[in-house]
């Protein structure tokens, strides 16, 4: 049996990855909070590095990066601890 290992990243990069991940896809905070099904402030929260997402968030986080292609790849080597 193969468990994915979830996704590690810490603050403040997890903020910096949402800010850089949401302004490539062209969406403003309230657009990303709606495609994540969160709440403005919530998003606001992580990328000012006020909270951190939940494990939850950061798998669709991740599925976002993965669906995005070569930049969210770029986006993950560049924030990603090893």
């Amino acid at each position: 049996m193969n468990i994915k290992k979830p996704l590690a990243i810490k603050q403040p990069e997890v903020g910096k990855l949402i800010r850089e991940l949401r302004l490539q896809t062209g969406l403003t905070q309230e657009q990303f909070a709606a495609v994540l099904g969160v709440t403005f402030p919530t998003v606001n929260r992580w990328e000012n590095g006020r909270n951190q997402p939940s494990p939850i968030a950061m798998k669709q986080i991740e599925k976002m990066l993965l669906e995005v292609g070569d930049r969210g790849q770029e986006l993950l080597a560049k924030y990603s601890t090893p």
